[in-house]
């Protein structure tokens, strides 16, 4: 997991040799000697793009991105892979999402992009970061005043809630409130690293206020697209 934390945020410098390599390419001439092919075929099989497997996970461990080497049951890696699973979940209900027309899928497309930005920050435990690790995934908190500025937009357009409601009012809510769950074990995984001082404390707030978000906007989708919500009742 931590491999792929480390591959985002290098990607940009993949990119950047990505568009020299395509600059050089199209400037190539049309009519290119036979020994100018060759050349320029062994450039192309030394320019490979990188595989997607490292093999350095095999026996267990991986690497955070301050190159520290930790066992993959590591609070980082937990708190990693929660993230992930999260990002995941809610990429999910966005498609669902995205098919009854829902305005608030940008929000939500808005809201994976920080959770990389989150992973990142994991992913560079303090007590091995260098102040240049730390400049590069260092996590305020603005995106905060975006949840909550959305989830009082939303509550303002919501009946009361006056009973518990079970997770349901069609697959679009439904799947949110799978991913507010999914949000509530992120967080929980996040909380001891933060306690210890290992991740920016603004983390757990994004994340505390993010399962807030998503349990209002599952509401939000069961109501606008008019499907009744499951009120708990007492098993008889």
């Amino acid at each position: 997991m931590a491999s792929v934390i480390i591959k985002h945020i290098a990607s940009r410098c993949v990119l950047r040799t990505y568009k020299k390599s395509i600059r050089v390419c199209w400037t190539r001439p049309l009519c290119a000697s036979t020994n100018d092919t060759g050349n320029a075929a062994k450039s192309e099989r030394g320019n490979k793009a990188p595989k997607i497997y490292t093999k350095t996970g095999d026996k267990g461990f991986s690497s955070t991105f301050t190159g520290e080497r930790r066992p993959k049951e590591d609070g980082v890696f937990e708190a990693l892979g929660a993230t992930d699973e999260l990002s995941c979940a809610i990429g999910l209900a966005r498609e669902f999402c995205i098919d009854q027309g829902h305005a608030f899928t940008e929000e939500l497309e808005k809201i994976q992009c920080v959770l990389q930005d989150v992973g990142s920050n994991i992913a560079t435990p303090q007590s091995s970061a260098r102040q240049s690790h730390i400049k590069k995934t260092m996590f305020s908190g603005h995106p905060l005043s975006d949840l909550e500025r959305w989830i009082d937009k939303y509550t303002e357009e919501l009946p009361p809630l006056t009973n518990f409601i079970l997770p349901s009012g069609g697959k679009s809510s439904a799947a949110l409130h799978v991913a507010r769950s999914v949000c509530r074990r992120a967080e929980r995984s996040v909380a001891p690293i933060v306690r210890s001082g290992e991740v920016d404390a603004e983390v757990a707030k994004f994340l505390n206020r993010l399962s807030d978000y998503l349990f209002t906007v599952a509401r939000y989708a069961a109501m606008k697209e008019g499907n009744r919500e499951t009120v708990y009742r007492r098993p008889e």
